[in-house]
């Protein structure tokens, strides 16, 4: 998106909602699996990030969290998915939390269930504790037990939330973002023209041709979205 992409996106957002005050500032951990050496290439000159790679297999939300439980040292996390794109107000979301249940940021006014979309979510301690390191989801192993419990405290999101699930959709979150304005990666050729579009870095766009809402990735890959 412009200069930056959704994970960077992700990763200012979490910083924030810890505030700017040094001793409050908590350090982010980004989840890499799907597209490895892409990410890790990403993340190679920044310290403010630490990456768990997750090997062999992708380990899901709560198996990461899990595999992180060393690494956060007894404390709480502030779970997000890079690929929603939204601007709520994650330091009210953390600010005031009572510390102890488990805490959903989720999108829409029914109350929080299976097919509820989420936009963050605080894992306890004592949770992060109890997950196990294993692929799993966590509705499954964590959001249905303490939902059924009467323990979940929801939080209805009210600002914009884009989940880029879909190519339309990624399209449509970059749009918002940019204000209607095609977004052109880094280093990306443009000798036609486009429209409401996505070029990624290093693409090309050539002489004669007229782009109008798709996303470009590379010689081989244009989503026309319809």
């Amino acid at each position: 998106m412009g200069a930056s992409t959704l994970v960077d996106r992700a990763v200012v957002q979490v910083t924030a909602a810890f505030g700017s005050a040094a001793e409050l500032n908590a350090p982010v951990a980004v989840n890499v699996h799907h597209g490895r050496e892409a990410m890790l290439a990403h993340f190679s000159q920044r310290g403010d990030v630490h990456l768990a790679v997750e090997e062999p297999h992708a380990l899901g939300t709560a198996g990461a969290v899990a595999g992180l439980a060393g690494w956060l040292d007894g404390r709480a996390a502030l779970v997000v998915n890079a690929d929603t794109v939204h601007d709520e107000d994650l330091h009210s979301f953390v600010d005031e939390w009572d510390g102890g249940r488990v805490r959903v940021l989720k999108v829409g006014e029914s109350s929080f269930g299976p097919r509820s979309g989420v936009v963050a979510s605080i894992v306890p301690r004592w949770a992060v504790q109890r997950l196990a390191p294993e692929p799993s989801g966590l509705w499954e192993v964590l959001w249905r037990p303490e939902l059924d419990a009467g323990r979940v405290d929801e939080v209805t999101a009210v600002g914009t939330v884009i989940d880029c699930g879909t190519p339309a959709d990624y399209l449509r979150a970059n749009l918002w973002l940019s204000g209607g304005e095609s977004v052109i990666g880094e280093g990306a050729v443009l000798r036609g023209s486009v429209e409401r579009s996505v070029i990624w870095p290093g693409a090309v766009v050539a002489q004669g041709e007229h782009l109008v809402d798709a996303v470009r990735a590379n010689a081989q890959t244009t989503v026309l979205v319809r």
